[in-house]
């Protein structure tokens, strides 16, 4: 076993699974005792050309093994075994487990990277904005692409209650920046935010957009999320959809998870990560 002093480590390999893997190999532990973060999913470049290796931190998640219970009979004295179980010494078990059948995410491992799941303050989001704004105005100079770019925060998410900073970029013929199916876009929002966390020193958790496609797809996501929420209940049978980003599953949870008669499930590693929708029984 790992001891106490190395708790998170940075592990790289071929593919994110790849890169776990070894991880977990130097830390001797099994995949359900670290959280995973991913950094970087790698690329295969283009003929080999400009391939990079995915980039992990494994934190770990597990506490240390308590003594055996006959030992502590012999050694802790009987008033002691009344007192109340201290924070620490409550196992990670005892955690209540969320109904798979809510919309919220079953993953927080891997569904994390969309920053919806950590708390900012009102500071450390304008700080992140103002950094985006800044960086991603440079990106495009270098570039030579013509933008304005501004920031603004969304309203409280009625799931969780968070605010996200968005940073918009308008101007013409932009559609250079977004690509097939916005993976363009997605390309320059995990880019960016990679600087911006780099220069603050923490995740950066902002959406990039260009010219409201997101919100377009936001909306065209909404309508094949019912579309395909029908065809579950008709067929009595799971629907899987298509892969999609940690932003994109998101609308799909979000959009079902009022439903009565179905629920969602986040399925599948790196960019293979997909919606499943279910019909309750």
């Amino acid at each position: 076993m790992t001891s106490s002093s190395n708790k998170e480590i940075e592990s790289r390999g071929a593919t994110v699974e790849a890169a776990i893997a070894t991880g977990l190999q130097k830390l001797g532990l099994e995949r359900d005792q670290v959280k995973v973060i991913v950094i970087d999913e790698g690329s295969r470049g283009l003929l080999g050309i400009g391939s990079r290796e995915a980039i992990v931190y494994l934190t770990v998640v597990t506490a240390e093994p308590e003594p055996p219970a006959a030992a502590a009979t012999s050694i802790v004295p009987p008033a002691a075994k009344t007192a109340p179980p201290t924070r620490d010494s409550i196992p990670p078990t005892a955690t209540p487990k969320q109904d798979s059948r809510t919309s919220r995410k079953v993953s927080t491992d891997e569904d994390s990277d969309d920053g919806m799941t950590e708390e900012a303050t009102a500071e450390s989001l304008e700080a992140e904005q103002d950094a985006a704004v800044a960086i991603i105005s440079e990106l495009l100079e270098k570039m030579r692409v013509k933008g304005l770019v501004k920031g603004f925060l969304t309203e409280p998410d009625d799931l969780t209650g968070q605010r996200v900073n968005i940073i918009d970029i308008s101007g013409d013929d932009l559609g250079v920046l977004i690509g097939p199916r916005g993976e363009t876009l997605d390309s320059l929002q995990f880019l960016s935010r990679l600087m911006v966390a780099h220069k603050l020193h923490r995740r950066a958790n902002f959406v990039v957009d260009v010219e409201g496609f997101r919100q377009r797809r936001e909306q065209a996501l909404t309508r094949l999320a019912e579309r395909m929420a029908d065809k579950a209940r008709q067929r009595g049978e799971p629907i899987g959809l298509e892969p999609m980003s940690a932003y994109e599953r998101r609308i799909i949870h979000m959009t079902l998870r009022d439903a009565p008669d179905v629920y969602t499930e986040s399925t599948g590693e790196g960019k293979q990560r997909r919606v499943r929708i279910i019909p309750k029984k």
